[in-house]
């Protein structure tokens, strides 16, 4: 092997900070980040919809935070450096009760109009986004070679988690979405099937 072959195989290390990804991480990082310009396109033409003042405020609150992000995400992408702003973290604004239980409700079918749609779907849809954001991220963050990439994308989940969560608040709260559970048998046997490992771990 001559020289200029042996140079080629070196390492990363020597590559300018912006050619410092690999393909897969490529391919992942730009389905990840289409992926999250569509749910805030998305965002875009919920807004529109929205009755509920509460629900107004978060969605507006999430496209703030989902902006900041995108413009991590691309500066990090462009640079392979750290970003000028670092992840932030989302802090919800709904308390973390839950309703347990189900309730009778109307069979839901889908809406034949735009004038249909209605807070209920809206919440919907953003969950949809948020879900679906959380699971591109955390697929590129598993792909991504650059250090930094995959931290910025590591550090997203959590926080898009943490709006799915506060949508699926906001849902439960308002009977969107009923939580069913087990009777109380069968949930005490799930949430004892497992027992702590006594003593050291082995070696």
């Amino acid at each position: 092997m001559n020289n200029q072959q042996n140079q080629n195989l070196q390492g990363s290390s020597q590559m300018p900070a912006q050619q410092s990804h690999g393909g897969h991480e490529l391919f992942d990082a730009h389905e990840a980040i289409s992926g999250l310009v569509g749910g805030m396109e998305q965002y875009l033409l919920y807004e529109q919809h929205v009755q509920d003042p509460e629900l107004q405020t978060m969605l507006q609150q999430h496209q703030t935070f989902l902006t900041q992000l995108y413009n991590t995400l691309v500066e990090t992408l462009k640079t392979g450096q750290k970003p000028s702003v670092p992840t932030q973290t989302y802090n919800m604004t709904q308390n973390n009760d839950v309703v347990y239980g189900m309730q009778p409700s109307q069979p839901k079918k889908p809406a034949q109009s735009a004038n249909e749609l209605n807070d209920q779907c809206i919440s919907s849809f953003m969950m949809g986004c948020l879900k679906s954001a959380a699971s591109s991220f955390t697929m590129a963050a598993l792909e991504s070679t650059n250090p930094v990439m995959r931290r910025v994308f590591q550090d997203s989940v959590p926080n898009l988690i943490e709006m799915a969560y506060e949508v699926f608040l906001y849902q439960n709260k308002n009977q969107y979405y009923q939580v069913p559970q087990l009777k109380q048998e069968d949930m005490q046997n799930y949430m004892n099937s497992f027992a702590p490992i006594q003593g050291q771990m082995p070696h």
